[in-house]
C-alpha cells in the first residue's frame, strides 16, 4: 500500500521559513515525479513546486525565489523548503507523486494527507 506523509507545517511569522517533509511508502520514489500543492480552506488546490524523476524543477511566479523543491530519493522523501514565508502562504501544503505528461503537465498518482502552514504577520 502506498502512503505519503507530510510533515514539517507549524505557524512561523512573515519571513520566516519552514521545511516541509514528505515521505513515501510501500513504493520507490525515485520513479515518480513529485508536486507539492496547497489549498486555503474550500479553495482550488495550487501547485506550488514540481521535480521531476530526473532532478529538474519548476516554481510558480507566487513562490519562485523563496521555495525550492529538492528530493532525496535514498530516503524516499521529498522536501519544500520555504523560505520569505509570507502570510498568504498560509494554507494546507500537500504532496503529490505523480508524472509527467506531454507538455510537460504534471499528472497526480498519490496524495498525502497534508500539513498546516500557518504564516503570521
Amino acid at each position: 500500500q502506498v502512503q505519503v506523509v507530510e510533515s514539517g507545517g507549524g505557524l512561523v511569522q512573515a519571513g520566516g521559513s519552514l521545511r516541509l517533509s514528505c515521505v513515501a511508502s510501500g513504493t520507490t520514489l525515485s520513479i515518480y515525479a513529485i508536486g507539492w500543492y496547497r489549498q486555503v480552506h474550500r479553495g482550488q488546490r495550487e501547485l506550488v513546486a514540481t521535480i521531476s524523476s530526473g532532478g529538474r524543477t519548476n516554481h510558480p511566479d507566487s513562490v519562485k525565489g523563496r521555495f525550492t523543491i529538492s528530493r532525496d530519493n535514498a530516503e524516499n522523501t521529498v522536501y519544500l523548503q520555504m523560505n520569505s514565508l509570507k502570510p498568504e502562504d498560509t494554507a494546507v501544503y500537500y504532496c503529490n507523486l505523480g508524472s509527467f505528461e506531454r507538455g510537460g503537465i504534471f499528472r497526480s498518482a498519490y496524495w498525502g494527507e497534508g500539513t498546516q502552514v500557518t504564516v503570521s504577520s
